[in-house]
Protein backbone atom coordinates (compact mmCIF):
# COMPACT_ATOMS: atom_id res chain seq x y z
CA UNK A 1 0.00 0.00 0.00
CA UNK A 2 1.17 3.47 -0.79
CA UNK A 3 2.55 5.62 2.58
CA UNK A 4 0.66 8.82 2.93
CA UNK A 5 2.55 11.23 1.25
CA UNK A 6 2.67 9.63 -1.89
CA UNK A 7 -0.68 9.09 -2.05
CA UNK A 8 -1.19 12.94 -1.46
CA UNK A 9 1.61 13.71 -4.24
CA UNK A 10 -0.41 11.24 -6.89
CA UNK A 11 -3.54 12.90 -5.88
CA UNK A 12 -2.51 16.64 -6.12
CA UNK A 13 -1.16 15.82 -9.29
CA UNK A 14 -4.72 13.39 -10.74
CA UNK A 15 -6.69 16.64 -9.29
CA UNK A 16 -4.67 19.60 -10.57
CA UNK A 17 -5.21 20.61 -7.18
CA UNK A 18 -3.24 22.27 -4.27
CA UNK A 19 -6.43 23.44 -2.53
CA UNK A 20 -7.25 22.39 0.81
CA UNK A 21 -10.98 23.41 2.39
CA UNK A 22 -10.83 24.05 6.62
CA UNK A 23 -13.77 23.66 7.82
CA UNK A 24 -14.21 25.60 10.36
CA UNK A 25 -18.00 25.62 10.93
CA UNK A 26 -18.96 28.43 13.23
CA UNK A 27 -22.27 30.31 13.86
CA UNK A 28 -21.16 33.68 13.42
CA UNK A 29 -19.76 32.69 10.10
CA UNK A 30 -23.03 32.39 8.64
CA UNK A 31 -23.73 36.18 10.15
CA UNK A 32 -25.61 35.06 13.54
CA UNK A 33 -24.88 33.88 17.04
CA UNK A 34 -28.24 32.29 16.91
CA UNK A 35 -27.58 29.81 14.38
CA UNK A 36 -28.59 26.09 15.07
CA UNK A 37 -26.45 22.93 15.12
CA UNK A 38 -29.00 21.97 12.06
CA UNK A 39 -28.24 24.63 9.78
CA UNK A 40 -24.42 24.63 10.47
CA UNK A 41 -25.02 20.83 9.06
CA UNK A 42 -26.96 21.73 6.50
CA UNK A 43 -24.28 24.29 5.23
CA UNK A 44 -21.46 22.01 5.90
CA UNK A 45 -22.15 19.77 3.72
CA UNK A 46 -22.99 22.32 0.80
CA UNK A 47 -19.77 23.56 1.05
CA UNK A 48 -18.57 19.86 0.58
CA UNK A 49 -21.02 19.18 -2.28
CA UNK A 50 -19.98 22.62 -4.10
CA UNK A 51 -15.91 22.07 -3.70
CA UNK A 52 -14.89 17.98 -3.72
CA UNK A 53 -14.34 18.04 -6.83
CA UNK A 54 -11.91 21.07 -6.99
CA UNK A 55 -10.29 20.06 -3.82
CA UNK A 56 -7.46 17.40 -2.77
CA UNK A 57 -8.28 17.89 1.19
CA UNK A 58 -10.77 19.16 3.49
CA UNK A 59 -9.17 20.13 7.15
CA UNK A 60 -12.07 20.11 9.75
CA UNK A 61 -11.14 21.67 12.61
CA UNK A 62 -12.53 19.65 15.74
CA UNK A 63 -12.78 23.05 18.06
CA UNK A 64 -15.97 23.67 15.51
CA UNK A 65 -17.30 20.61 16.32
CA UNK A 66 -16.93 19.77 19.81
CA UNK A 67 -18.20 23.17 21.60
CA UNK A 68 -21.52 21.61 20.51
CA UNK A 69 -20.52 18.28 22.95
CA UNK A 70 -22.02 15.03 22.02
CA UNK A 71 -24.30 16.30 19.17
CA UNK A 72 -20.77 17.91 17.33
CA UNK A 73 -19.08 14.67 17.86
CA UNK A 74 -22.32 12.71 16.39
CA UNK A 75 -22.01 15.49 13.36
CA UNK A 76 -18.45 15.07 12.82
CA UNK A 77 -18.92 11.15 12.19
CA UNK A 78 -21.72 11.77 10.29
CA UNK A 79 -19.16 14.60 8.07
CA UNK A 80 -16.69 11.59 7.78
CA UNK A 81 -18.70 9.32 6.13
CA UNK A 82 -19.86 11.88 3.86
CA UNK A 83 -16.73 12.29 2.13
CA UNK A 84 -15.51 10.27 -0.47
CA UNK A 85 -12.90 8.45 -1.07
CA UNK A 86 -10.84 10.26 -3.55
CA UNK A 87 -10.20 12.96 -0.99
CA UNK A 88 -7.48 13.35 1.76
CA UNK A 89 -9.88 14.20 5.29
CA UNK A 90 -7.29 16.04 7.59
CA UNK A 91 -8.25 16.08 11.44
CA UNK A 92 -7.41 19.54 12.72
CA UNK A 93 -6.40 18.40 16.08
CA UNK A 94 -3.22 19.83 17.56
CA UNK A 95 -2.78 17.33 19.70
CA UNK A 96 0.34 16.93 21.69
CA UNK A 97 0.69 14.27 24.83
CA UNK A 98 2.80 11.35 25.10
CA UNK A 99 2.66 7.84 26.14
CA UNK A 100 -1.02 6.42 26.83
CA UNK A 101 -2.59 9.39 25.98
CA UNK A 102 -0.96 9.99 22.56
CA UNK A 103 -2.13 6.49 21.74
CA UNK A 104 -5.69 7.11 22.47
CA UNK A 105 -5.69 10.06 20.70
CA UNK A 106 -4.11 8.29 17.69
CA UNK A 107 -6.63 5.95 18.37
CA UNK A 108 -9.65 7.80 18.33
CA UNK A 109 -8.55 10.22 15.00
CA UNK A 110 -7.02 7.75 13.08
CA UNK A 111 -9.67 4.37 13.88
CA UNK A 112 -12.95 5.67 14.78
CA UNK A 113 -12.95 8.98 12.63
CA UNK A 114 -11.24 7.55 10.04
CA UNK A 115 -9.05 10.63 9.42
CA UNK A 116 -6.41 10.17 6.56
CA UNK A 117 -4.11 12.63 8.83
CA UNK A 118 -4.02 15.20 11.64
CA UNK A 119 -2.61 18.17 13.03
CA UNK A 120 0.37 17.57 15.75
CA UNK A 121 2.45 19.79 18.23
CA UNK A 122 5.99 18.71 18.61
CA UNK A 123 6.48 20.39 22.23
CA UNK A 124 6.40 17.11 24.20
CA UNK A 125 9.01 15.50 22.08
CA UNK A 126 9.24 12.63 19.77
CA UNK A 127 6.83 10.63 22.55
CA UNK A 128 3.74 12.55 21.36
CA UNK A 129 4.04 12.40 17.52
CA UNK A 130 5.35 8.11 17.52
CA UNK A 131 1.61 6.67 18.11
CA UNK A 132 0.58 8.89 14.92
CA UNK A 133 3.30 7.82 12.42
CA UNK A 134 3.39 4.44 13.22
CA UNK A 135 1.27 3.46 10.51
CA UNK A 136 2.42 4.62 7.14
CA UNK A 137 -0.95 4.94 5.45
CA UNK A 138 -2.02 7.61 7.95
CA UNK A 139 0.17 10.86 7.97
CA UNK A 140 1.14 13.84 10.15
CA UNK A 141 1.12 17.64 9.96
CA UNK A 142 3.97 18.94 12.37
CA UNK A 143 3.06 22.49 13.94
CA UNK A 144 6.48 24.33 12.29
CA UNK A 145 5.76 28.00 11.74
CA UNK A 146 2.50 28.99 12.50
CA UNK A 147 0.64 31.23 10.59
CA UNK A 148 -0.69 33.28 14.08
CA UNK A 149 0.70 36.31 15.01
CA UNK A 150 2.32 35.32 18.56
CA UNK A 151 4.13 32.42 16.85
CA UNK A 152 7.23 34.23 17.43
CA UNK A 153 7.00 34.02 21.15
CA UNK A 154 7.85 30.46 20.94
CA UNK A 155 8.91 29.37 16.87
CA UNK A 156 11.51 32.23 16.24
CA UNK A 157 13.13 32.16 19.57
CA UNK A 158 17.30 31.42 18.99
CA UNK A 159 18.22 27.83 20.13
CA UNK A 160 21.75 28.41 18.44
CA UNK A 161 23.97 31.47 17.55
CA UNK A 162 25.08 30.94 14.33
CA UNK A 163 28.64 30.04 15.70
CA UNK A 164 28.93 26.76 15.09
CA UNK A 165 29.98 25.28 11.81
CA UNK A 166 27.52 22.80 12.00
CA UNK A 167 24.63 25.21 12.31
CA UNK A 168 25.80 27.45 9.24
CA UNK A 169 26.20 24.54 6.85
CA UNK A 170 22.57 23.29 7.83
CA UNK A 171 20.87 26.96 7.28
CA UNK A 172 23.10 29.55 5.55
CA UNK A 173 25.93 31.88 6.45
CA UNK A 174 23.79 34.46 7.33
CA UNK A 175 21.00 32.70 9.61
CA UNK A 176 20.76 32.03 13.03
CA UNK A 177 19.15 29.23 14.37
CA UNK A 178 15.31 29.22 15.66
CA UNK A 179 13.29 26.60 17.13
CA UNK A 180 11.23 25.92 14.09
CA UNK A 181 14.17 25.72 12.24
CA UNK A 182 14.91 22.54 14.67
CA UNK A 183 11.85 21.26 14.34
CA UNK A 184 11.97 20.92 10.27
CA UNK A 185 14.66 19.26 11.35
CA UNK A 186 13.31 16.67 13.35
CA UNK A 187 10.18 16.22 11.31
CA UNK A 188 12.97 15.10 8.71
CA UNK A 189 14.43 12.69 10.63
CA UNK A 190 10.68 11.08 12.21
CA UNK A 191 9.52 10.28 8.23
CA UNK A 192 10.71 7.23 8.59
CA UNK A 193 7.72 5.90 6.92
CA UNK A 194 7.16 8.70 4.38
CA UNK A 195 3.91 9.85 6.44
CA UNK A 196 5.47 13.41 7.67
CA UNK A 197 4.23 16.69 6.49
CA UNK A 198 4.71 20.10 8.27
CA UNK A 199 2.60 22.79 9.35
CA UNK A 200 4.34 26.21 7.92
CA UNK A 201 1.73 29.49 7.96
CA UNK A 202 1.35 31.85 4.71
CA UNK A 203 2.21 34.93 6.88
CA UNK A 204 5.93 34.04 7.12
CA UNK A 205 6.77 33.77 3.64
CA UNK A 206 10.43 33.90 4.33
CA UNK A 207 10.22 30.85 6.75
CA UNK A 208 8.14 28.94 4.19
CA UNK A 209 11.38 29.66 1.97
CA UNK A 210 13.61 28.31 4.63
CA UNK A 211 11.77 25.52 6.19
CA UNK A 212 11.70 24.15 2.48
CA UNK A 213 15.59 24.43 2.06
CA UNK A 214 15.56 22.01 5.58
CA UNK A 215 12.77 19.81 4.77
CA UNK A 216 13.18 19.04 0.67
CA UNK A 217 10.41 15.97 -0.30
CA UNK A 218 7.84 16.75 3.06
CA UNK A 219 4.29 18.04 2.20
CA UNK A 220 3.34 21.08 3.02
CA UNK A 221 -0.19 22.37 4.82
CA UNK A 222 0.02 25.97 4.72
CA UNK A 223 -2.67 28.45 6.14
CA UNK A 224 -3.40 31.88 6.45
CA UNK A 225 -4.41 32.43 2.85
CA UNK A 226 -7.49 34.90 3.01
CA UNK A 227 -8.70 36.00 6.36
CA UNK A 228 -5.00 35.81 7.46
CA UNK A 229 -3.72 38.22 4.38
CA UNK A 230 -0.94 35.56 3.36
CA UNK A 231 0.92 35.86 0.15
CA UNK A 232 -0.43 33.04 -1.80
CA UNK A 233 1.85 33.34 -4.87
CA UNK A 234 5.17 33.36 -2.62
CA UNK A 235 3.42 29.87 -0.71
CA UNK A 236 2.59 28.40 -4.06
CA UNK A 237 6.03 28.95 -5.30
CA UNK A 238 8.37 27.99 -2.62
CA UNK A 239 6.21 25.21 -0.92
CA UNK A 240 6.01 23.43 -3.89
CA UNK A 241 9.76 23.92 -4.71
CA UNK A 242 10.98 19.97 -4.01
CA UNK A 243 7.88 19.06 -2.67
CA UNK A 244 3.79 19.44 -2.38
CA UNK A 245 2.19 21.73 -0.35
CA UNK A 246 -1.56 22.17 0.33
CA UNK A 247 -2.93 26.01 0.40
CA UNK A 248 -5.68 25.92 3.11
CA UNK A 249 -8.34 28.22 2.83
CA UNK A 250 -11.07 28.47 5.39
CA UNK A 251 -13.40 31.34 5.81
CA UNK A 252 -12.39 32.58 2.13
CA UNK A 253 -14.51 29.55 0.56
CA UNK A 254 -17.35 28.74 3.39
CA UNK A 255 -18.55 31.43 4.47
CA UNK A 256 -18.08 33.57 0.75
CA UNK A 257 -20.61 36.09 -1.28
CA UNK A 258 -24.26 35.05 -0.35
CA UNK A 259 -23.41 31.56 1.30
CA UNK A 260 -24.77 30.18 -1.57
CA UNK A 261 -23.27 27.07 -3.40
CA UNK A 262 -22.59 28.81 -6.54
CA UNK A 263 -20.70 31.46 -4.20
CA UNK A 264 -18.99 28.92 -2.12
CA UNK A 265 -17.87 27.15 -5.83
CA UNK A 266 -16.82 30.27 -7.54
CA UNK A 267 -14.70 31.55 -4.48
CA UNK A 268 -13.11 27.77 -4.89
CA UNK A 269 -12.89 27.55 -8.42
CA UNK A 270 -11.07 31.18 -8.16
CA UNK A 271 -8.51 29.96 -5.74
CA UNK A 272 -7.77 26.80 -7.72
CA UNK A 273 -7.46 28.99 -10.91
CA UNK A 274 -4.87 30.89 -9.50
CA UNK A 275 -3.08 28.70 -7.86
CA UNK A 276 -2.82 26.42 -11.25
CA UNK A 277 -1.82 29.71 -12.94
CA UNK A 278 1.20 30.06 -10.70
CA UNK A 279 2.71 26.83 -11.15
CA UNK A 280 1.17 25.78 -14.87
CA UNK A 281 -0.05 22.88 -13.34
Amino acid sequence: MNSFNLRLSKLIKSKRSHLCVGLDMNPEGIGSPNTTLEELKKHAFKVIDSTSDLASAFKPNLAFFERWGSKGFKWLEELMDYFSDDLIIIGDAKRGDIGNTAKQYAYSLFTHFNFDAVTLSPYMGKDSITPFIENAQKGVFILCRTSNPSAVDLQNQLINDGSSDQAFNRIDAVSKEMLFDKTAQLCVEWNDNNNVGIVVGATSPKEISRIRKQAPNLPFLIPGIGAQGGDLKQSMLDGNKNGDALINISRGISFSGDLSSKAIRNAAKDYLMQMREIIDI
